[in-house]
């Protein structure tokens, strides 16, 4: 079984969450995406513990 990767792209995280990437730039603009890295080629990488962390961070309590 093989292990998820430690850095998401954008297509992995959109296809994660079932999104647009159009919907996850807007988000990014906004300040409400995970963490992002920007690699010197200009491409965005995720981290997988900043994109866990963030979901969790999106959980509601029931009250």
């Amino acid at each position: 079984m093989s292990r998820p990767p430690a850095r998401l792209t954008v297509a992995d995280l959109c296809a994660e969450l079932e999104i647009s990437r159009s919907t996850f730039y807007d988000w990014r603009a906004k300040g409400r995406a995970p963490r992002c890295i920007k690699l010197p080629n200009g491409e965005i990488r995720i981290r997988r513990t900043d994109f866990e962390n963030w979901l969790d961070s999106l959980e509601e309590v029931a009250a």
